[in-house]
């Protein structure tokens, strides 16, 4: 039930990234950031990557041997190779798209008390296909009650 005391708020800002070249870097602390700022008590997060070769994902933050058999299992199901049209921008390029296009450039994480309604080992990753570093955008969009 909400407060009829609250009021209702849109708080919006941009977070960049520096990534390391096909890996997942976990930036949930900066995101839980942005909704302490907000002041939203109730509400909802939407996160949306400015990119088409990088993705985000919320998944397992306590065992990394997690994320490298994900890693590993994106890069066979879509390998890299002379296999594609698109290629101006390396071999890397094409095989990021799909990548991209089979996992997701948003999430939605509900906001309880304050805080992320994540599980107690669910983190959120920026997960890097291309195999260079890149700095990523990541808007943040909280919308909700105080």
């Amino acid at each position: 039930m909400i407060p009829t005391t609250s009021t209702s708020v849109h708080y919006q800002t941009v977070l960049t990234l520096q990534t390391r070249p096909k890996s997942l870097q976990r930036f949930t602390m900066q995101v839980q950031d942005a909704v302490r700022e907000s002041r939203v008590r109730i509400g909802l997060c939407c996160l949306f990557l400015r990119h088409t070769s990088a993705s985000l994902v919320i998944q397992e933050n306590a065992d990394p041997d997690v994320l490298v058999d994900m890693e590993n299992f994106l890069a066979k199901l879509v390998p890299e190779g002379n296999y594609y049209n698109h290629s101006a921008e390396g071999p890397d390029d094409m095989p990021a798209h799909l990548r991209t296009a089979l996992t997701h450039t948003s999430e939605q994480i509900p906001i309880m008390n304050g805080r992320l309604a994540l599980g107690t080992w669910q983190g959120i990753y920026l997960w890097e296909h291309r195999s260079h570093g890149y700095h990523r955008d990541v808007v943040v969009h909280i919308t909700g009650e105080t």
